[in-house]
């Protein structure tokens, strides 16, 4: 077993939460929170691997072959379909506050009420 997609894993969340941090733009942020949540995906691919394994759908596999979990592809692929769902609502919402707004720097949004 190696370290290195959970490694690569961290670095890409920290660089991702590093871009959340020092944005002054709602839109670079959205972008910079779908690359944190692309770690989950190398987290996730890195945490079902097997060496040697095999796709669990082959019916000529004989029971003692090693297989990868499909469970934890069905997770990432389901992860993969939130993140693009929330990056897309987050946009839209941003697109309205543009609208109503002008600006999308969160510092110059102070007069927001509920």
């Amino acid at each position: 077993m190696t370290i290195l997609p959970y490694l690569a894993a961290g670095w890409i969340f920290l660089a991702g939460l590093y871009g959340m941090v020092t944005s002054r733009n709602i839109i670079r942020t959205i972008g910079c929170l779908s690359v944190a949540q692309s770690a989950t995906y190398v987290l996730l691919l890195a945490i079902g691997y097997r060496r040697g394994g095999t796709a669990p759908v082959f019916s000529d596999a004989s029971p003692r072959s090693r297989v990868v979990d499909p469970v934890v592809q069905a997770l990432t692929l389901t992860d993969v379909v939130v993140g693009a769902t929330v990056t897309a609502l987050l946009l839209a919402l941003a697109i309205q506050l543009r609208k109503r707004h002008g600006t999308l720097d969160p510092d110059a949004l102070t007069g927001l009420k509920g």
